[in-house]
């Protein structure tokens, strides 16, 4: 597909009101973006990690800048860092609208204290680094 682009960015939680909180926001992100990322044809996964979203976005160039620019200028989202933004041979999340790596608040803790156990931090890794943890965390998450 010649006009297939990968888009990987990771963003800080603005987010402050406790955990029901988060746990209604994540739910109203993943709503929105399976609801236009069909319609759109985009594909991709969201995680919550530590305080920070990490996400991919797989589709036409023209889709993910629309995408992205949403994100952007979303509250939820502060100090959004893009890590990369490149043409792709195939699609990693085909069969996603939007995968979500952690089904509830408790499976975003649970994968919060990884991330503090192992040193995890979206802002230091690469866009290539972020993407394949989330392409392993999705697999699991499949098989479970």
């Amino acid at each position: 597909m010649a006009d297939l682009y990968r888009l990987v960015y990771y963003s800080r939680n603005r987010v402050a009101d406790g955990p029901e909180a988060l746990d209604t926001a994540i739910s109203s992100i993943l709503e929105a973006s399976r609801r236009n990322n069909a319609r759109d044809n985009v594909t991709g996964a969201l995680m919550f990690n530590s305080g920070c979203f990490a996400q991919v976005l797989e589709g036409r160039r023209e889709a993910i800048e629309d995408v992205f620019e949403r994100i952007q200028q979303d509250e939820r989202h502060g100090d959004v860092s893009l890590l990369a933004f490149e043409p792709a041979s195939r699609r990693a999340f085909a069969n996603w609208s939007m995968g979500f790596v952690g089904a509830s608040v408790h499976e975003t803790m649970r994968y919060s204290g990884t991330a503090e156990a192992s040193g995890f931090d979206p802002s230091r890794m690469t866009g290539d680094a972020l993407f394949e943890t989330l392409v392993r965390l999705a697999i699991e998450e499949e098989k479970a």
